[in-house]
């Protein structure tokens, strides 16, 4: 954190399912929300940044995601998965 604050930097934290998780009386504002994003999504207004899966999670892939970034012309998600 102390990097952080020399850096001006912030670090902002929602947890999405908090309204479900504690039972709030504005608890179907999480379902129109959701809803409303699967609308934007199937009418093709909100797209992915996903760029890259790089998969299994290996040491390989862990180097080839660290290219890409370090790389400074990376652009969208780089994404590792399969444990």
């Amino acid at each position: 954190m102390e990097t952080m604050k020399s850096k001006a930097a912030s670090l902002h934290w929602e947890f999405m399912f908090a309204r479900a998780m504690y039972q709030t009386p504005d608890m179907i504002e999480q379902h129109k929300l959701l809803s409303w994003v699967a609308d934007e999504i199937d009418a093709g207004r909100i797209r992915t940044t996903l760029a890259k899966i790089l998969d299994p999670i290996n040491a390989a892939t862990l180097r080839e995601a660290h290219r890409l970034i370090e790389s400074g012309t990376a652009r969208g998600k780089i994404v590792l998965e399969g444990f």
